[in-house]
């Protein structure tokens, strides 16, 4: 049988290695905090979706809850961006060029999902 390693894989080692146990742990929050939100903005909301309105109230009372999610969403997503990335056997410069790509990504994301949150919160009503 045949090795799937080559000569140039590298073991992860560091900061880096710990990725998966990351991509772990939001997918677990994940399953909590989209449970949650689907349910409150679907599930008890007569005809199965909330006007302008009623979102702005609800944001209004679990506005965290809600930045956390949008936080473990993106983190989640990047941080399989990046193990699938580092699946094609990159260098280390082109993992580190990687990782700072996808941290200029996410914290881009982050700003304007906080911006939009605080636009719909401050909204006049």
């Amino acid at each position: 049988m045949e090795n799937s390693l080559t000569s140039t894989s590298r073991p992860r080692t560091g900061a880096g290695s710990l990725g998966w146990v990351w991509q772990a742990v939001t997918g677990v929050a994940l399953i909590f905090l989209a449970g949650l939100h689907m349910i409150a903005h679907h599930f008890v909301v007569e005809g199965g979706l909330r006007n302008f309105q009623q979102a702005q109230e609800y944001l209004a009372a679990v506005w965290p809850l809600e930045v956390l999610f949008l936080i473990v969403v993106t983190a989640h997503a990047l941080l399989g961006v990046r193990a699938v990335a580092l699946d094609l056997g990159l260098s280390a410069a082109a993992e580190k060029r990687l990782t700072q790509v996808l941290w200029g990504v996410g914290l881009i994301t982050l700003l304007y999902g906080f911006w939009l949150t605080w636009m719909i919160l401050t909204y006049p009503a």
